[in-house]
């Protein structure tokens, strides 16, 4: 069978039928504009916490249609954004009370699956950290202490033989094992979240693109609604909106999916834990084993497309496909043979600093979640949660965490914008051939990508 290209992702394995869109005008207490995981999980508590409420979401296409239907399925603590640039802005005290609240947030999601009747696929296998050469090492060495530094607790150094004893990849030097992370269905997830918010009373419009947000107003081809609070939950989508184009830049992430592997062929790879993984090189790869026994891997290809623009429902360039399928091979050359079933890709949001945020300007009604540079899965959970604190006015510990009302300035208009981008990628795949070829340390042109970018 051919590949699959685009179609959004594989782990649609059918498209599901589309809500109804907009009927028309309507007022609400509170409109979400996106569903994807952030409106979902903010409609979510909000309706938990006041059933009162009258709670509109509106999406352009259906929900999960974005990220969180695309994405790598890792539920894991990993914090969006760079702790120690929070630090130094927001105190070490809090940056910490941030990461153990992601990490318990890996289990309230499994805890709200469970009791919803969401079967998403959820393995608490943790994260395996692979190296695959001295710079690497060296780099893996760093990234394990300093998870240690920011008292996760858990995080186990791996030496080589203990980690092909868990997956048998090839030239694996070192690696490490954090256990806040559980390998996710990321579709079923959106999906069941999407039913499970539905049956507490709130509407979720399909096909409903929202054109423009002002306070007090949501304007949809369908009808306006119109709410005191209105919430933007859009993620990489964010830049097609009127004034936004500049506000978090739309990265390009991709993935390719196997056919399922014979339980034989799984004999002589392992990966019986579940674990998610990935690695420390500049152009890193992330993966795991499916719910349905493939290998699905992502990474990076096309980063960024000009003037900030959209995929075409996730189809990528065959060279993307055929540049992560070498990844796979390399990784295990034993499942060569398997064929590739489905590439895809879709778009993450990044902000200029890199850092995600939480925001409710109580003057305008305006409220936003995102940015959080691949790292969403488990955040936006957090996200929700806090956003619903902050529409209901509470003071808890989630509104002190130093995510929310963060800003960052906006991205360079293009061409420095597309310059930039591709610059930094192109520096990061030269730093990788330079230290493959035996560098003992990370090669200069990275750490000049990273200063120059201010990426973490």
């Amino acid at each position: 069978m051919p590949t699959v290209n685009g179609q959004v992702s594989h782990w649609f394995d059918e498209l599901p039928a589309s809500r109804a869109p907009l009927p028309g005008g309507r007022d609400a207490d509170v409109c979400i504009v996106g569903a994807g995981y952030t409106g979902l999980w903010t409609a979510y508590y909000l309706k938990r916490a006041d059933p009162s409420l009258r709670i509109v979401i509106l999406e352009a296409r259906f929900a999960g249609f974005g990220a969180s239907g695309r994405n790598g399925g890792w539920l894991s603590g990993l914090v969006p954004g760079d702790r120690n640039a929070m630090a130094r802005r927001y105190g070490r005290d809090n940056v910490l009370a941030w990461q153990r609240s992601l990490n318990e947030a890996v289990d309230e999601v499994s805890a709200v699956a469970s009791a919803e009747g969401i079967d998403a696929g959820i393995v608490k296998g943790g994260t395996m950290e692979i190296a695959r050469n001295a710079a690497q090492a060296a780099r893996l060495a760093a990234a394990l202490d300093e998870e240690r530094l920011w008292q996760v607790d858990g995080v186990t150094s791996l030496t080589k033989s203990e980690a092909v004893e868990r997956i048998r990849f090839d030239s694996v030097v070192s690696a490490y094992h954090t256990p806040h992370c559980a390998r996710v269905q990321p579709a079923r997830l959106a999906r069941g979240l999407a039913e499970a918010v539905e049956r507490l009373g709130v509407p979720i419009y399909e096909q409903s693109p929202v054109m423009s947000i002002s306070p007090g107003r949501a304007l949809t081809p369908h009808g306006t609604v119109r709410a005191p609070i209105v919430l933007r939950a859009t993620e990489g989508f964010t830049a097609t909106l009127p004034g936004l184009r500049r506000r978090w830049l739309p990265m390009n992430s991709s993935m390719i999916a196997t056919e399922p592997i014979p339980d034989e062929r799984w004999a002589s790879v392992g990966w019986n834990g579940c674990e998610t993984v990935g690695d420390t090189a500049h152009g890193f790869f992330y993966a795991q084993r499916t719910v349905d026994n493939r290998i699905a891997i992502g990474g990076r290809s096309v980063p960024y497309r000009y003037g900030s623009r959209i995929d075409d429902d996730g189809r990528v360039p065959h060279r993307t496909i055929t540049r992560l399928t070498g990844v796979l091979h390399s990784l295990l050359p034993q499942i060569r043979d398997v064929p590739i079933a489905h590439g895809w890709c879709g778009v993450l949001a990044v902000p200029r600093d890199w850092e995600s945020t939480v925001t409710l300007d109580r003057t305008t009604g305006l409220g936003w979640a995102g940015g959080y540079v691949g790292h969403g899965v488990t955040a936006t959970n957090l996200a929700g949660r806090t956003l619903a604190d902050l529409v209901l006015e509470r003071s808890t510990p989630l509104t002190e965490l130093p995510w929310v009302g963060h800003h960052s300035r906006g991205w360079e208009p293009e061409p420095l914008r597309w310059l930039g981008v591709r610059g930094l990628y192109l520096a990061y795949r030269l730093a990788d051939r330079h230290e493959a070829r035996g560098r003992q340390s990370t090669s200069p042109i990275a750490k000049l990508a990273d200063r120059i970018t201010g990426r973490p």
